[in-house]
């Protein structure tokens, strides 16, 4: 199984809260509530798919590459909500994402500079420079706006995404396009509930603490994210990762047969994301 090179900024010395016992038993509902809501759940499953087929062209199914538990690389399985060519489109979408923090009329400041833009209007020099990583001297200010800036950017979430097709926005809305993540369940690639597996462009940018901690979880179908803030455009960054740490820190048979049941009403989320 692939790994991202950077799971070496997990410390090796995490272990997870659950005992030897209760992964077996985790593991074994997994596949017994998995594979029973899978043959339930086929002539749905059929159903959207034929939907997916006849409204454009491409395939039912879209496998993309996440990161789960320890830095782990897998292929998770979702129906395809989008137009064929959605992932080339999204470099000129990214104004729309909801987790974008920048305010309209913020000043990009060359790295070259040393003095913050609001120091610069009132032409004084900066009361406190630091040190940023590439060694230059740089205004306090403007260093502590560039790591907001960047972790408003980790998580990517488009609000009214032009890429969703009709038979796509259904879907999402009510989580249908999640199912077939059922079969990773099975295969052991996820667990019921645990923290979303990211995207690589996500993942890569949660590589340090406090925000590492999350990856000491299993990854899952559901979790406390969804049940929590599913679909609130109003959660920062931080909120999403203090979440999924306190999940990693503290999670139980009892608090997954919990968020399993908060899952039902939280599928159904009103917010167009």
């Amino acid at each position: 199984m692939e790994h991202l090179a950077f799971r070496e900024a997990l410390p090796e010395a995490s272990a997870p809260n659950s005992s030897w016992l209760r992964r077996k038993v985790k593991r074994a509902l997994d596949i017994a509530l998995a594979g029973t809501a899978l043959l339930i759940l086929s002539p749905i499953l059929l159903a959207v798919a034929a939907a997916i087929r006849l409204e454009s062209p491409g395939p039912v199914l879209y496998a993309s590459k996440r990161v789960g538990s320890r830095y782990r690389v897998f292929k998770v399985y979702k129906f395809r909500s989008m137009y064929q060519d959605a992932d080339q489109r999204l470099k000129d979408l990214m104004h729309l994402n909801q987790y974008t923090a920048q305010e309209e009329g913020d000043q990009v400041v060359p790295r070259s500079l040393d003095t913050c833009a609001e120091c610069e209007r009132l032409g004084t020099p900066c009361s406190s420079q630091m040190i940023d990583k590439d060694g230059m001297p740089v205004c306090e200010k403007l260093l502590l706006a560039r790591k907001k800036q960047q972790a408003s950017n980790v998580f990517v979430k488009l609000q009214n995404d032009p890429r969703v097709t009709r038979v796509g926005r259904f879907i999402r809305n009510t989580s249908i396009d999640e199912l077939p993540q059922l079969l990773n369940v099975v295969k052991g690639d996820m667990s019921l509930v645990g923290n979303r597996p990211l995207p690589l462009y996500e993942a890569e940018q949660l590589t340090a603490d406090p925000s590492v901690l999350r990856f000491d979880a299993p990854a899952g179908l559901t979790g406390l994210w969804q049940v929590t803030k599913r679909g609130k455009s109003d959660m920062s960054p931080e909120e999403r990762i203090a979440l999924d740490n306190s999940y990693a820190e503290d999670h139980t048979l009892g608090g997954d047969f919990k968020i399993m049941f908060q899952t039902i009403p939280a599928m159904l989320q009103k917010e167009d994301v």
